[in-house]
Protein backbone atom coordinates (compact mmCIF):
# COMPACT_ATOMS: atom_id res chain seq x y z
CA UNK A 1 0.00 0.00 0.00
CA UNK A 2 1.32 3.00 -0.98
CA UNK A 3 2.54 5.73 1.99
CA UNK A 4 -0.28 8.90 2.30
CA UNK A 5 1.88 12.07 1.54
CA UNK A 6 2.03 15.01 3.17
CA UNK A 7 0.30 18.16 3.46
CA UNK A 8 2.13 21.11 4.21
CA UNK A 9 0.97 24.78 3.81
CA UNK A 10 2.56 28.30 3.46
CA UNK A 11 0.88 31.00 5.40
CA UNK A 12 1.16 34.03 6.11
CA UNK A 13 0.73 38.22 5.30
CA UNK A 14 0.90 39.91 1.63
CA UNK A 15 4.96 40.45 1.08
CA UNK A 16 6.37 37.87 3.49
CA UNK A 17 7.90 35.90 0.79
CA UNK A 18 5.32 32.55 0.18
CA UNK A 19 5.99 32.75 -3.44
CA UNK A 20 9.97 33.34 -3.06
CA UNK A 21 10.07 30.18 -0.66
CA UNK A 22 7.54 27.79 -3.22
CA UNK A 23 10.40 29.18 -5.77
CA UNK A 24 13.19 27.00 -3.39
CA UNK A 25 10.99 24.60 -2.16
CA UNK A 26 10.54 23.52 -5.87
CA UNK A 27 14.51 22.97 -6.59
CA UNK A 28 14.81 20.44 -3.41
CA UNK A 29 15.42 17.09 -4.43
CA UNK A 30 13.73 15.46 -1.41
CA UNK A 31 10.48 17.70 -3.22
CA UNK A 32 10.76 16.79 -6.33
CA UNK A 33 7.69 14.39 -6.71
CA UNK A 34 5.39 17.38 -4.46
CA UNK A 35 2.67 18.86 -5.99
CA UNK A 36 2.75 22.19 -5.45
CA UNK A 37 -0.47 24.37 -5.64
CA UNK A 38 -2.13 27.78 -4.07
CA UNK A 39 -5.50 29.03 -2.87
CA UNK A 40 -7.84 30.58 -3.96
CA UNK A 41 -7.33 28.22 -6.44
CA UNK A 42 -5.20 24.90 -7.59
CA UNK A 43 -7.82 23.09 -9.88
CA UNK A 44 -10.34 24.43 -12.86
CA UNK A 45 -12.77 25.59 -10.55
CA UNK A 46 -11.05 26.73 -7.74
CA UNK A 47 -9.08 29.08 -10.56
CA UNK A 48 -12.28 30.38 -11.79
CA UNK A 49 -13.75 31.80 -8.38
CA UNK A 50 -10.28 32.98 -7.80
CA UNK A 51 -10.83 35.69 -10.24
CA UNK A 52 -13.95 36.63 -8.56
CA UNK A 53 -12.21 36.86 -5.00
CA UNK A 54 -9.07 38.42 -5.74
CA UNK A 55 -10.29 41.38 -8.31
CA UNK A 56 -12.36 44.60 -7.83
CA UNK A 57 -12.79 46.67 -5.17
CA UNK A 58 -12.45 46.11 -1.69
CA UNK A 59 -16.13 45.87 -0.60
CA UNK A 60 -17.22 43.69 -3.69
CA UNK A 61 -18.23 41.23 -1.28
CA UNK A 62 -18.98 41.16 1.94
CA UNK A 63 -16.67 38.80 4.64
CA UNK A 64 -19.70 35.64 4.33
CA UNK A 65 -19.88 36.02 0.88
CA UNK A 66 -16.33 35.63 0.66
CA UNK A 67 -16.36 32.70 3.23
CA UNK A 68 -18.66 30.98 0.73
CA UNK A 69 -16.85 31.37 -2.42
CA UNK A 70 -13.05 30.08 -0.63
CA UNK A 71 -15.12 27.32 0.74
CA UNK A 72 -16.35 26.38 -2.74
CA UNK A 73 -13.25 26.82 -3.80
CA UNK A 74 -11.20 24.74 -1.12
CA UNK A 75 -13.83 21.75 -1.88
CA UNK A 76 -13.08 21.79 -5.77
CA UNK A 77 -9.35 22.26 -4.83
CA UNK A 78 -8.96 19.13 -2.37
CA UNK A 79 -11.81 16.86 -4.66
CA UNK A 80 -9.56 17.56 -7.76
CA UNK A 81 -5.83 18.48 -7.03
CA UNK A 82 -4.78 17.96 -3.16
CA UNK A 83 -6.61 14.13 -2.09
CA UNK A 84 -5.53 12.36 -5.11
CA UNK A 85 -1.88 13.65 -5.13
CA UNK A 86 -2.04 12.39 -1.13
CA UNK A 87 -3.19 9.45 -1.93
CA UNK A 88 -1.23 8.70 -4.46
CA UNK A 89 2.13 9.40 -2.07
CA UNK A 90 2.77 12.68 -3.04
CA UNK A 91 3.57 15.73 -0.80
CA UNK A 92 1.53 18.66 -1.06
CA UNK A 93 2.64 21.70 -0.70
CA UNK A 94 0.35 24.97 -0.88
CA UNK A 95 0.31 28.74 -1.05
CA UNK A 96 -2.09 29.57 1.57
CA UNK A 97 -5.01 27.46 2.87
CA UNK A 98 -8.00 27.43 5.91
CA UNK A 99 -5.45 29.00 7.65
CA UNK A 100 -5.62 32.34 5.71
CA UNK A 101 -9.82 31.88 5.96
CA UNK A 102 -9.83 31.95 9.91
CA UNK A 103 -6.93 35.09 9.42
CA UNK A 104 -8.88 37.26 6.90
CA UNK A 105 -12.28 36.36 6.94
CA UNK A 106 -12.26 36.07 10.96
CA UNK A 107 -10.58 39.76 11.00
CA UNK A 108 -13.79 40.77 8.84
CA UNK A 109 -15.94 39.69 11.65
CA UNK A 110 -16.96 36.49 10.38
CA UNK A 111 -17.46 34.53 13.42
CA UNK A 112 -15.06 31.47 14.18
CA UNK A 113 -17.90 28.98 14.80
CA UNK A 114 -18.97 29.42 11.14
CA UNK A 115 -15.81 29.15 9.89
CA UNK A 116 -14.95 25.92 11.33
CA UNK A 117 -18.41 24.20 10.53
CA UNK A 118 -18.16 25.15 7.26
CA UNK A 119 -14.72 23.97 6.80
CA UNK A 120 -15.82 20.71 8.75
CA UNK A 121 -18.95 19.88 6.63
CA UNK A 122 -17.57 20.53 3.23
CA UNK A 123 -13.64 20.24 3.21
CA UNK A 124 -12.65 18.47 6.72
CA UNK A 125 -8.86 17.86 5.64
CA UNK A 126 -6.48 19.50 7.66
CA UNK A 127 -2.73 20.44 7.12
CA UNK A 128 0.27 18.36 8.76
CA UNK A 129 2.69 21.38 8.91
CA UNK A 130 1.94 24.93 8.65
CA UNK A 131 4.90 27.88 7.57
CA UNK A 132 3.71 30.85 9.12
CA UNK A 133 5.52 33.23 7.26
CA UNK A 134 6.26 36.54 9.44
CA UNK A 135 6.95 39.95 9.02
CA UNK A 136 5.67 43.22 9.98
CA UNK A 137 2.70 44.59 7.71
CA UNK A 138 4.53 47.86 6.85
CA UNK A 139 7.59 46.05 5.15
CA UNK A 140 4.98 43.38 4.13
CA UNK A 141 3.18 45.31 2.06
CA UNK A 142 5.86 47.48 0.38
CA UNK A 143 7.19 44.04 -0.96
CA UNK A 144 3.85 43.56 -2.56
CA UNK A 145 3.78 47.32 -3.84
CA UNK A 146 6.90 46.36 -5.69
CA UNK A 147 5.66 43.31 -6.97
CA UNK A 148 2.58 44.09 -8.62
CA UNK A 149 -0.78 46.30 -8.67
CA UNK A 150 -2.20 45.86 -5.46
CA UNK A 151 -5.13 42.99 -5.27
CA UNK A 152 -8.75 43.63 -3.66
CA UNK A 153 -6.83 41.86 -0.28
CA UNK A 154 -3.78 44.37 -0.76
CA UNK A 155 -6.15 47.39 -1.07
CA UNK A 156 -7.68 46.77 2.70
CA UNK A 157 -5.62 49.06 4.44
CA UNK A 158 -2.09 49.38 6.92
CA UNK A 159 -4.42 48.56 10.31
CA UNK A 160 -6.65 45.43 8.58
CA UNK A 161 -2.71 44.47 7.77
CA UNK A 162 -1.33 44.72 10.99
CA UNK A 163 -4.54 42.54 12.44
CA UNK A 164 -4.00 39.71 9.83
CA UNK A 165 -0.46 39.37 11.48
CA UNK A 166 -1.77 39.11 14.94
CA UNK A 167 -4.30 36.66 13.77
CA UNK A 168 -1.70 34.61 12.19
CA UNK A 169 0.74 34.68 14.92
CA UNK A 170 -2.14 33.76 17.18
CA UNK A 171 -3.43 30.44 15.04
CA UNK A 172 0.26 29.67 15.80
CA UNK A 173 0.00 29.76 18.82
CA UNK A 174 -2.53 28.08 19.61
CA UNK A 175 -1.74 24.94 17.30
CA UNK A 176 2.16 24.45 18.36
CA UNK A 177 2.43 20.91 16.57
CA UNK A 178 1.17 21.92 13.69
CA UNK A 179 2.56 25.11 13.14
CA UNK A 180 6.28 26.58 12.48
CA UNK A 181 6.60 30.62 12.67
CA UNK A 182 9.32 31.47 10.21
CA UNK A 183 10.80 34.98 10.13
CA UNK A 184 10.24 36.91 7.52
CA UNK A 185 12.66 39.52 7.52
CA UNK A 186 15.42 37.35 6.53
CA UNK A 187 17.46 37.20 3.31
CA UNK A 188 15.25 34.73 1.10
CA UNK A 189 18.26 32.04 1.57
CA UNK A 190 17.84 32.05 4.86
CA UNK A 191 14.04 31.74 5.26
CA UNK A 192 14.44 28.24 2.44
CA UNK A 193 17.26 27.31 4.83
CA UNK A 194 15.08 27.22 8.25
CA UNK A 195 12.53 25.91 6.71
CA UNK A 196 14.21 23.18 4.64
CA UNK A 197 15.18 21.94 8.19
CA UNK A 198 11.57 22.54 9.54
CA UNK A 199 10.15 20.09 7.25
CA UNK A 200 13.31 17.52 7.24
CA UNK A 201 12.44 16.62 10.87
CA UNK A 202 9.00 16.56 10.18
CA UNK A 203 9.14 14.59 7.32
Amino acid sequence: MTPRGRFITIEGGEGTGKSTLITGLRARPALANAVFTREPGGSAGAEEIRGLLVTGEPDRWDAVTELLLLNAARRDHVARTIEPALAAGQHVICDRYVDSTRAYQGLRDVPRDMIETIHSQTVALDPDVTLILDAPAEIGLQRAATRHGPDRFERMGLDFHTGLRAAFLSIAENAPDRCIIVDATQSADAVLAQVTTALEARL
